[in-house]
């Protein structure tokens, strides 16, 4: 195993999934065209609670955004990084200090240093998987050709 597969391990990405109904999406945006506005819509509407946290916004999905994980005054069980890998160790200290349950880092977000910190600090790390997707991978919401593969592409295996 990988130090990048530790952090994507199944039984783990599930049991994150199956107990979460809050999650801070940190970079989350008002622009329907970013990843993370199609994310945070998803799980919105799949009953989680959404917490947009991004300073350059005001309000994100009909909720209100906060500057940094700081000023989230209700408990967080998942934290979601849409941001370069480079912020990722102060993500993780404020989402420790906040007492989150996991730090969850999308594709191409992978930093060791802030999954250390969260680590450190307690916190469940999943890197470089995309929440949405698992979340349709795990709680039916894909064909089950798709589920478990660890990959999704619209290529055929063997005819690459």
């Amino acid at each position: 195993m990988t130090a990048l597969e530790r952090y994507q391990d199944p039984a783990t990405i599930q049991r994150v999934l199956h107990t979460a109904t809050t999650i801070a999406i940190v970079g989350l945006s008002s622009n329907e065209l970013r990843a993370s506005h199609f994310v945070g819509f998803y799980l919105k509407r799949h009953d989680y609670r959404v917490i947009p946290v991004n300073p350059r916004e005001t309000d994100v999905l009909g909720t209100a955004s906060h500057a940094n994980l700081l000023d989230v005054d209700v408990p967080v069980d998942i934290v979601n990084v849409f941001r370069a890998p480079d912020a990722l160790p102060a993500i993780a200290r404020e989402a420790v200090a906040i007492g989150a349950g996991a730090l969850w880092c999308q594709f191409g977000v992978i930093n060791e240093e802030g999954a250390r910190i969260a680590e450190d600090g307690g916190m469940t790390v999943i890197m470089d998987r995309c929440l949405k997707v698992e979340h349709a991978r795990y709680m039916g919401r894909m064909h089950w050709f798709g589920f478990n593969t660890q990959r999704i592409t619209s290529v055929r295996a063997g005819l690459q």
